[in-house]
């Protein structure tokens, strides 16, 4: 399996739409980066591609959005995420991404593993 690298300018683009939240974090994850609300990862960056955690219902709505698809390796896609198209402007992908922090917010935090 072959894991994509993001460019600086994905990196970029991706912290731009993830909110500045008490309680959200952006943290590198195999190469890419993943945005986490009390330690539950609500978007990640694969390559270029944005994908967001969503409820049923929301996620039902962006899978009607031409472009929107799975998200992670073609050979193991993420359940429960989708990929944002690639069309979508900053404006656009923010109103996903914050959608996704809400309802993941609404999860029971992840707690550490004691080691």
């Amino acid at each position: 399996m072959r894991m994509p690298k993001a460019s600086e300018a994905d990196r970029e683009f991706f912290r731009s739409i993830v909110a500045d939240a008490p309680g959200v974090e952006v943290k590198p994850m195999f190469g890419n980066l993943g945005a986490f609300v009390n330690g539950n990862m609500f978007a990640g960056l694969f390559g270029s591609s944005v994908g967001v955690k969503l409820a049923a219902n929301d996620l039902a709505e962006l899978a009607k959005i031409e472009g929107a698809g799975p998200f992670g390796p073609a050979e193991r896609p993420m359940g429960g995420y989708l990929s944002l198209p690639p069309s979508f402007t900053a404006e656009e992908a923010t109103r996903w991404v914050n959608k996704a922090q809400a309802y993941v917010a609404t999860l029971p935090p992840k707690l550490k593993k004691k080691k």
